[in-house]
Protein backbone atom coordinates (compact mmCIF):
# COMPACT_ATOMS: atom_id res chain seq x y z
CA UNK A 1 0.00 0.00 0.00
CA UNK A 2 2.19 2.64 1.19
CA UNK A 3 5.75 1.38 -0.88
CA UNK A 4 3.99 0.54 -3.94
CA UNK A 5 2.20 3.95 -3.93
CA UNK A 6 5.06 6.47 -5.39
CA UNK A 7 2.71 9.79 -3.99
CA UNK A 8 2.45 8.37 -0.36
CA UNK A 9 6.18 7.51 -0.18
CA UNK A 10 7.39 10.92 -1.51
CA UNK A 11 4.94 12.41 1.16
CA UNK A 12 7.14 10.58 4.16
CA UNK A 13 10.47 11.30 2.13
CA UNK A 14 9.87 15.13 2.38
CA UNK A 15 9.32 15.00 6.12
CA UNK A 16 11.81 16.26 7.92
CA UNK A 17 14.03 14.25 10.90
CA UNK A 18 12.20 11.08 9.84
CA UNK A 19 14.33 7.61 8.76
CA UNK A 20 12.28 5.22 6.23
CA UNK A 21 13.30 1.99 6.45
CA UNK A 22 11.99 -0.10 2.99
CA UNK A 23 14.13 -3.08 3.18
CA UNK A 24 11.93 -6.70 3.26
CA UNK A 25 14.26 -7.85 6.44
CA UNK A 26 14.20 -4.59 8.25
CA UNK A 27 10.58 -5.02 7.79
CA UNK A 28 9.84 -8.03 9.26
CA UNK A 29 11.94 -7.87 12.01
CA UNK A 30 10.13 -4.78 13.26
CA UNK A 31 6.95 -6.44 12.53
CA UNK A 32 7.27 -8.37 14.89
CA UNK A 33 7.65 -8.76 19.17
CA UNK A 34 7.79 -11.99 20.94
CA UNK A 35 4.45 -13.65 20.58
CA UNK A 36 5.93 -16.53 19.62
CA UNK A 37 5.56 -17.36 23.13
CA UNK A 38 2.32 -18.75 21.85
CA UNK A 39 1.34 -21.00 19.71
CA UNK A 40 -1.85 -19.50 18.86
CA UNK A 41 -0.52 -16.04 18.45
CA UNK A 42 2.24 -17.54 16.29
CA UNK A 43 -0.31 -18.77 13.82
CA UNK A 44 -2.42 -15.67 13.74
CA UNK A 45 0.45 -13.29 13.75
CA UNK A 46 3.49 -14.57 11.27
CA UNK A 47 2.39 -13.13 8.20
CA UNK A 48 1.55 -9.86 9.54
CA UNK A 49 4.20 -7.41 7.83
CA UNK A 50 4.45 -3.62 7.71
CA UNK A 51 4.66 -1.67 4.68
CA UNK A 52 7.10 0.90 5.86
CA UNK A 53 8.70 1.70 9.29
CA UNK A 54 9.47 4.79 10.40
CA UNK A 55 11.82 6.55 13.26
CA UNK A 56 11.23 10.31 13.75
CA UNK A 57 13.61 12.19 15.36
CA UNK A 58 10.94 15.25 16.62
CA UNK A 59 7.69 16.01 17.56
CA UNK A 60 7.18 17.72 14.57
CA UNK A 61 7.76 14.21 12.55
CA UNK A 62 5.53 12.43 14.61
CA UNK A 63 2.75 14.99 13.74
CA UNK A 64 3.58 14.84 10.11
CA UNK A 65 3.49 11.24 9.62
CA UNK A 66 0.34 11.43 11.59
CA UNK A 67 -0.79 13.89 8.97
CA UNK A 68 -0.09 11.71 6.23
CA UNK A 69 -1.45 8.87 7.78
CA UNK A 70 -4.71 10.54 8.56
CA UNK A 71 -5.30 11.86 4.84
CA UNK A 72 -5.01 8.01 3.34
CA UNK A 73 -6.24 6.11 6.10
CA UNK A 74 -2.94 4.32 6.79
CA UNK A 75 -2.75 2.40 9.98
CA UNK A 76 -0.06 3.37 12.46
CA UNK A 77 1.30 0.28 15.10
CA UNK A 78 3.56 1.81 17.82
CA UNK A 79 6.96 0.20 18.44
CA UNK A 80 9.00 0.36 21.28
CA UNK A 81 12.05 -2.32 20.99
CA UNK A 82 9.56 -5.11 20.68
CA UNK A 83 10.15 -7.57 23.53
CA UNK A 84 6.69 -8.00 24.36
CA UNK A 85 5.21 -11.22 24.16
CA UNK A 86 1.17 -10.15 23.12
CA UNK A 87 1.46 -8.85 19.85
CA UNK A 88 0.79 -5.38 20.76
CA UNK A 89 3.42 -3.87 18.48
CA UNK A 90 2.63 -6.58 15.02
CA UNK A 91 0.70 -4.67 12.47
CA UNK A 92 -2.25 -6.49 11.96
CA UNK A 93 -3.42 -4.27 8.96
CA UNK A 94 0.11 -3.29 7.29
CA UNK A 95 0.51 0.16 7.03
CA UNK A 96 3.10 2.19 9.04
CA UNK A 97 5.09 1.27 12.37
CA UNK A 98 6.36 3.81 13.94
CA UNK A 99 9.89 3.35 15.79
CA UNK A 100 10.16 5.67 18.58
CA UNK A 101 13.95 4.81 19.35
CA UNK A 102 15.32 8.17 18.91
CA UNK A 103 12.86 9.45 21.22
CA UNK A 104 14.83 8.59 23.93
CA UNK A 105 16.47 11.50 26.80
CA UNK A 106 15.47 12.06 29.73
CA UNK A 107 13.78 15.36 29.66
CA UNK A 108 13.48 16.41 33.37
CA UNK A 109 13.66 15.33 36.87
CA UNK A 110 11.70 16.91 40.02
CA UNK A 111 13.97 16.03 43.12
CA UNK A 112 11.19 17.36 45.41
CA UNK A 113 8.73 14.62 44.41
CA UNK A 114 10.97 12.37 42.62
CA UNK A 115 9.46 12.55 38.89
CA UNK A 116 10.70 12.13 36.23
CA UNK A 117 9.98 12.82 33.02
CA UNK A 118 11.21 10.70 29.99
CA UNK A 119 10.60 10.42 26.01
CA UNK A 120 8.98 7.08 25.36
CA UNK A 121 11.97 5.37 23.37
CA UNK A 122 14.21 5.77 26.51
CA UNK A 123 15.79 2.14 27.01
CA UNK A 124 14.45 1.17 30.76
CA UNK A 125 17.85 0.15 31.44
CA UNK A 126 19.53 3.32 30.44
CA UNK A 127 17.14 5.02 31.96
CA UNK A 128 17.94 3.51 35.74
CA UNK A 129 21.84 4.46 34.90
CA UNK A 130 20.78 8.12 34.03
CA UNK A 131 18.72 8.49 37.14
CA UNK A 132 21.33 7.15 39.38
CA UNK A 133 23.04 10.45 39.53
CA UNK A 134 20.02 11.42 40.99
CA UNK A 135 20.19 8.82 43.76
CA UNK A 136 16.80 7.29 42.03
CA UNK A 137 15.56 3.89 40.22
CA UNK A 138 13.06 2.65 38.78
CA UNK A 139 10.17 1.42 40.59
CA UNK A 140 8.92 -0.93 38.43
CA UNK A 141 10.78 -3.53 35.50
CA UNK A 142 9.82 -5.79 32.92
CA UNK A 143 12.73 -8.66 33.31
CA UNK A 144 13.51 -7.75 29.31
CA UNK A 145 14.40 -3.98 31.69
CA UNK A 146 17.92 -3.81 30.14
CA UNK A 147 16.43 -3.83 26.66
CA UNK A 148 12.75 -2.77 26.90
CA UNK A 149 11.55 1.11 26.10
CA UNK A 150 9.90 2.92 29.08
CA UNK A 151 6.52 4.35 26.58
CA UNK A 152 6.27 0.12 25.52
CA UNK A 153 6.37 -0.93 29.38
CA UNK A 154 3.40 1.60 30.09
CA UNK A 155 1.65 1.34 26.73
CA UNK A 156 1.69 -2.60 26.79
CA UNK A 157 2.95 -4.27 30.00
CA UNK A 158 1.20 -4.21 33.41
CA UNK A 159 4.10 -5.14 36.38
CA UNK A 160 7.44 -6.86 36.99
CA UNK A 161 10.40 -6.23 39.30
CA UNK A 162 9.40 -4.38 42.21
CA UNK A 163 5.45 -5.26 41.70
CA UNK A 164 6.06 -6.81 45.03
CA UNK A 165 6.01 -3.40 46.72
CA UNK A 166 4.80 -0.67 44.01
CA UNK A 167 1.57 -2.99 42.33
CA UNK A 168 0.88 -2.78 38.66
CA UNK A 169 1.26 -0.01 36.36
CA UNK A 170 -1.95 1.26 35.92
CA UNK A 171 -2.28 1.40 40.36
CA UNK A 172 -2.26 5.16 40.98
CA UNK A 173 1.00 7.09 41.75
CA UNK A 174 3.15 5.30 39.14
CA UNK A 175 2.38 6.94 36.09
CA UNK A 176 2.14 10.78 37.10
CA UNK A 177 1.24 11.96 33.34
CA UNK A 178 2.08 11.83 29.49
CA UNK A 179 2.33 13.82 26.22
CA UNK A 180 0.99 12.37 22.74
CA UNK A 181 0.57 13.50 19.39
CA UNK A 182 -3.01 13.07 18.71
CA UNK A 183 -4.29 11.33 15.25
CA UNK A 184 -6.85 13.34 13.68
CA UNK A 185 -6.75 15.82 10.77
CA UNK A 186 -4.27 18.35 12.45
CA UNK A 187 -2.22 16.19 14.88
CA UNK A 188 -1.23 17.84 17.91
CA UNK A 189 0.94 17.08 21.38
CA UNK A 190 -1.44 17.36 24.60
CA UNK A 191 -0.18 16.77 27.80
CA UNK A 192 -2.06 14.50 30.13
CA UNK A 193 -1.86 14.87 33.94
CA UNK A 194 -2.30 10.98 35.79
CA UNK A 195 -6.16 11.52 35.55
CA UNK A 196 -6.30 12.11 31.89
CA UNK A 197 -3.02 9.44 31.33
CA UNK A 198 -5.35 6.46 32.57
CA UNK A 199 -7.15 5.27 29.54
CA UNK A 200 -3.56 6.11 27.56
CA UNK A 201 -1.87 3.35 30.20
CA UNK A 202 -1.79 -0.29 28.95
CA UNK A 203 -3.74 0.66 25.90
CA UNK A 204 -1.28 -0.59 23.44
CA UNK A 205 -1.24 2.65 21.52
CA UNK A 206 -4.06 2.57 20.35
CA UNK A 207 -5.73 5.68 21.15
CA UNK A 208 -2.44 8.38 21.04
CA UNK A 209 0.88 8.33 20.49
CA UNK A 210 2.84 8.69 23.54
CA UNK A 211 5.86 10.76 23.21
CA UNK A 212 7.40 11.00 26.82
CA UNK A 213 6.19 10.19 29.97
CA UNK A 214 6.05 11.54 33.96
CA UNK A 215 6.99 8.83 36.26
CA UNK A 216 7.34 8.34 40.36
CA UNK A 217 10.78 6.70 40.93
CA UNK A 218 11.67 5.04 44.11
CA UNK A 219 14.80 5.79 45.89
CA UNK A 220 18.03 3.70 45.01
CA UNK A 221 18.76 1.13 47.41
CA UNK A 222 21.84 -1.94 46.76
CA UNK A 223 19.26 -5.11 46.09
CA UNK A 224 20.97 -8.29 47.40
CA UNK A 225 19.39 -11.54 45.55
CA UNK A 226 19.31 -14.97 47.66
CA UNK A 227 18.13 -18.27 46.86
CA UNK A 228 16.15 -20.30 49.43
CA UNK A 229 15.64 -24.45 48.62
CA UNK A 230 12.74 -26.23 50.07
CA UNK A 231 12.40 -29.57 49.38
CA UNK A 232 8.32 -29.11 49.65
CA UNK A 233 6.59 -27.31 46.83
CA UNK A 234 4.15 -26.33 49.72
CA UNK A 235 6.60 -24.77 52.36
CA UNK A 236 7.91 -22.69 49.74
CA UNK A 237 4.67 -20.52 49.55
CA UNK A 238 4.06 -20.59 53.15
CA UNK A 239 7.97 -19.10 53.63
CA UNK A 240 7.43 -16.39 50.77
CA UNK A 241 4.22 -14.80 52.17
CA UNK A 242 6.00 -14.42 55.69
CA UNK A 243 8.85 -12.62 54.24
CA UNK A 244 6.31 -10.74 52.26
CA UNK A 245 4.56 -9.55 55.68
CA UNK A 246 7.97 -9.19 57.14
CA UNK A 247 8.98 -5.48 58.21
CA UNK A 248 11.60 -5.42 55.01
CA UNK A 249 12.12 -4.01 51.50
CA UNK A 250 11.82 -6.01 49.05
CA UNK A 251 12.12 -5.41 45.16
CA UNK A 252 11.25 -9.54 44.39
CA UNK A 253 9.92 -12.57 45.54
CA UNK A 254 9.75 -15.79 43.43
CA UNK A 255 9.18 -19.59 43.38
CA UNK A 256 10.09 -21.58 40.99
CA UNK A 257 9.03 -25.71 41.13
CA UNK A 258 12.46 -28.01 40.86
CA UNK A 259 11.08 -28.86 37.05
CA UNK A 260 11.84 -25.64 36.09
CA UNK A 261 14.66 -25.18 37.54
CA UNK A 262 16.32 -28.25 36.08
CA UNK A 263 15.81 -26.06 32.93
CA UNK A 264 17.12 -22.88 33.64
CA UNK A 265 20.63 -21.57 32.64
CA UNK A 266 23.62 -23.69 34.08
CA UNK A 267 24.97 -21.07 36.18
CA UNK A 268 21.72 -21.15 38.40
CA UNK A 269 20.62 -24.78 37.50
CA UNK A 270 23.97 -26.08 38.97
CA UNK A 271 23.54 -24.57 42.88
CA UNK A 272 21.46 -27.00 43.40
CA UNK A 273 18.33 -29.40 42.24
CA UNK A 274 15.37 -28.22 44.16
CA UNK A 275 12.27 -25.94 44.52
CA UNK A 276 13.84 -22.79 44.83
CA UNK A 277 12.82 -18.80 46.51
CA UNK A 278 14.23 -16.06 45.00
CA UNK A 279 14.28 -12.97 46.66
CA UNK A 280 15.60 -9.45 46.64
CA UNK A 281 16.14 -7.60 49.38
CA UNK A 282 18.34 -4.95 51.22
CA UNK A 283 21.23 -6.16 53.40
CA UNK A 284 19.72 -5.31 55.91
CA UNK A 285 16.08 -7.07 54.44
CA UNK A 286 18.48 -9.89 54.14
CA UNK A 287 19.46 -10.62 57.77
CA UNK A 288 15.46 -10.75 58.42
CA UNK A 289 14.81 -13.10 55.81
CA UNK A 290 17.78 -15.67 56.85
CA UNK A 291 16.59 -15.48 60.56
CA UNK A 292 12.48 -16.59 58.81
CA UNK A 293 14.81 -19.35 56.89
CA UNK A 294 16.21 -20.30 59.88
CA UNK A 295 12.62 -20.84 61.74
CA UNK A 296 11.59 -23.17 58.78
CA UNK A 297 14.50 -24.88 58.86
CA UNK A 298 15.44 -24.12 55.00
CA UNK A 299 19.12 -23.70 53.35
CA UNK A 300 19.22 -20.13 52.24
CA UNK A 301 22.59 -18.82 49.57
CA UNK A 302 23.28 -15.36 49.62
CA UNK A 303 24.22 -14.76 46.00
CA UNK A 304 25.40 -10.79 46.59
CA UNK A 305 24.36 -7.51 45.07
CA UNK A 306 22.20 -7.99 42.09
CA UNK A 307 24.01 -5.35 39.94
CA UNK A 308 27.66 -6.80 40.40
CA UNK A 309 25.77 -9.97 40.02
CA UNK A 310 27.33 -11.53 36.24
CA UNK A 311 24.18 -13.52 36.50
CA UNK A 312 21.16 -12.26 39.22
CA UNK A 313 17.67 -13.81 39.68
CA UNK A 314 16.23 -10.95 37.84
CA UNK A 315 17.32 -13.22 34.84
CA UNK A 316 15.12 -16.25 35.86
CA UNK A 317 12.19 -14.30 36.84
CA UNK A 318 9.02 -13.09 35.45
CA UNK A 319 8.29 -13.91 31.49
CA UNK A 320 12.39 -14.90 30.94
CA UNK A 321 11.40 -17.78 33.56
CA UNK A 322 9.65 -18.56 30.34
CA UNK A 323 12.00 -17.98 28.09
CA UNK A 324 14.70 -20.21 29.52
CA UNK A 325 12.15 -22.89 29.12
CA UNK A 326 11.37 -22.49 25.57
CA UNK A 327 14.93 -22.19 24.87
CA UNK A 328 15.16 -25.74 25.60
CA UNK A 329 11.99 -27.01 23.95
CA UNK A 330 10.28 -24.86 21.75
CA UNK A 331 6.58 -26.90 23.01
CA UNK A 332 6.48 -24.87 26.69
CA UNK A 333 4.43 -22.08 26.46
CA UNK A 334 2.41 -20.36 29.73
CA UNK A 335 -0.32 -18.45 31.37
CA UNK A 336 -0.57 -15.36 33.56
CA UNK A 337 -2.74 -15.15 36.59
CA UNK A 338 -3.68 -13.90 39.66
CA UNK A 339 -4.18 -16.62 42.33
CA UNK A 340 -7.12 -16.68 44.88
CA UNK A 341 -6.07 -14.59 47.81
CA UNK A 342 -5.13 -17.38 50.63
CA UNK A 343 -6.47 -20.29 48.63
CA UNK A 344 -3.63 -20.48 46.41
CA UNK A 345 -2.93 -24.47 47.10
CA UNK A 346 -6.15 -25.46 46.10
CA UNK A 347 -6.01 -24.40 42.87
CA UNK A 348 -1.85 -25.76 42.63
CA UNK A 349 -2.89 -29.04 43.92
CA UNK A 350 -6.07 -29.61 41.71
CA UNK A 351 -4.32 -28.34 38.26
CA UNK A 352 -1.16 -30.76 40.10
CA UNK A 353 -3.76 -33.95 40.33
CA UNK A 354 -5.49 -33.42 36.60
CA UNK A 355 -2.52 -32.27 34.84
CA UNK A 356 0.39 -33.79 36.52
CA UNK A 357 3.50 -32.53 34.92
CA UNK A 358 2.02 -30.56 31.98
CA UNK A 359 1.91 -27.80 34.00
CA UNK A 360 4.89 -26.64 36.04
CA UNK A 361 4.66 -23.44 38.38
CA UNK A 362 6.27 -20.43 38.71
CA UNK A 363 5.32 -17.34 41.27
CA UNK A 364 5.40 -13.95 41.83
CA UNK A 365 4.96 -12.16 44.77
CA UNK A 366 3.04 -8.70 43.89
CA UNK A 367 0.94 -6.54 45.71
CA UNK A 368 -2.73 -5.58 44.87
CA UNK A 369 -3.96 -2.15 46.33
CA UNK A 370 -1.33 -2.64 49.44
CA UNK A 371 -2.24 -6.41 49.99
CA UNK A 372 0.55 -9.04 49.13
CA UNK A 373 -1.03 -11.53 46.83
CA UNK A 374 0.38 -14.44 44.48
CA UNK A 375 0.68 -14.29 40.58
CA UNK A 376 1.33 -17.25 39.15
CA UNK A 377 2.80 -17.66 35.44
CA UNK A 378 2.87 -21.44 35.02
CA UNK A 379 4.12 -22.91 31.88
CA UNK A 380 2.32 -25.72 29.88
CA UNK A 381 3.65 -28.28 27.88
CA UNK A 382 1.20 -27.61 24.43
CA UNK A 383 -0.95 -29.90 23.55
CA UNK A 384 -3.56 -27.90 21.76
CA UNK A 385 -6.36 -25.10 21.56
CA UNK A 386 -8.56 -26.95 23.71
CA UNK A 387 -6.45 -28.27 26.64
CA UNK A 388 -5.37 -24.77 27.27
CA UNK A 389 -8.69 -23.69 27.58
CA UNK A 390 -9.81 -26.59 29.76
CA UNK A 391 -6.57 -25.53 31.78
CA UNK A 392 -7.66 -21.90 32.08
CA UNK A 393 -11.21 -22.80 32.97
CA UNK A 394 -9.88 -24.76 35.95
CA UNK A 395 -8.54 -21.88 37.08
CA UNK A 396 -10.97 -19.36 36.78
CA UNK A 397 -13.36 -21.93 37.95
CA UNK A 398 -11.19 -21.98 41.09
CA UNK A 399 -11.06 -18.38 41.87
CA UNK A 400 -7.88 -17.22 39.65
CA UNK A 401 -8.47 -13.94 36.95
CA UNK A 402 -6.44 -15.01 34.45
CA UNK A 403 -4.37 -12.68 32.23
CA UNK A 404 -4.35 -14.48 28.97
CA UNK A 405 -1.23 -14.21 26.76
CA UNK A 406 -2.50 -16.01 24.46
CA UNK A 407 -4.67 -13.05 22.59
CA UNK A 408 -4.62 -9.79 20.85
CA UNK A 409 -6.67 -7.48 22.55
CA UNK A 410 -6.36 -5.10 25.46
CA UNK A 411 -9.35 -6.26 26.73
CA UNK A 412 -9.01 -9.99 26.69
CA UNK A 413 -5.66 -10.10 27.62
CA UNK A 414 -5.77 -8.40 30.87
CA UNK A 415 -8.96 -6.02 31.76
CA UNK A 416 -11.53 -8.36 31.34
CA UNK A 417 -14.11 -6.11 30.36
CA UNK A 418 -14.17 -2.80 27.97
CA UNK A 419 -12.72 0.45 29.30
CA UNK A 420 -15.26 3.10 28.67
CA UNK A 421 -12.74 5.66 29.37
CA UNK A 422 -9.98 4.15 26.66
CA UNK A 423 -12.90 4.10 23.84
CA UNK A 424 -13.43 7.62 24.69
CA UNK A 425 -10.06 8.31 24.10
CA UNK A 426 -9.78 6.88 21.14
CA UNK A 427 -12.73 8.28 19.52
CA UNK A 428 -11.64 11.66 20.67
CA UNK A 429 -7.93 11.09 19.87
CA UNK A 430 -7.90 8.87 17.14
CA UNK A 431 -11.67 8.90 15.50
CA UNK A 432 -10.97 7.25 11.80
CA UNK A 433 -9.48 4.09 14.16
CA UNK A 434 -5.80 4.05 12.71
CA UNK A 435 -3.91 3.34 15.77
CA UNK A 436 -3.09 -0.19 16.08
CA UNK A 437 -6.24 -1.05 14.90
CA UNK A 438 -7.58 -4.88 16.11
CA UNK A 439 -6.21 -4.33 19.27
CA UNK A 440 -8.98 -2.60 20.93
CA UNK A 441 -12.22 -4.60 20.98
CA UNK A 442 -14.03 -1.64 22.82
CA UNK A 443 -13.74 0.44 19.62
CA UNK A 444 -15.02 -2.22 17.12
CA UNK A 445 -18.14 -2.57 19.57
CA UNK A 446 -18.91 0.85 20.88
CA UNK A 447 -22.13 1.24 19.49
CA UNK A 448 -23.44 -0.93 22.59
CA UNK A 449 -21.70 1.13 24.80
CA UNK A 450 -23.29 4.35 23.79
CA UNK A 451 -19.73 6.16 23.48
Amino acid sequence: MTSNNPTILEKFKEVKNLEIIESQSDLKRLSKDFYNYSPILTEKLDGCIADLVVRPGDHNAVKKVAEICWEFSIPITLRGSGTGNYGQAVPLFKGVVMQMSYFNKLEEFDPDTGFVKVQAGCVMGDLNKKLEKYGRELRLLPSTWKTATIGGFIAGGSGGIGSIKWGFLRDPGNLIGLEAVTMNEKPVLLKFDAEESEPLNHAYGTNGIITSLILATDIKRKWYSLVIDCIEFEKTIEILKTITSAAVDLKLGAILEEEIVDQMPTWFRNKSLSNKILVQSTLGGIKTIELICKKFKVESTLLGEEEKLVNGVSEVVWNHTTLHMRSRDKNWTYLQMLLPQNNELKLINFLRKKWGKKVLWHLEAVSQQGTPRLAALPVLKWNGPEELNEIMEDCKNLGAFIFNPHVLTVESGGLGVVDADQVKAKIKFDPKGLLNPGKLEGWAIKEQFNI
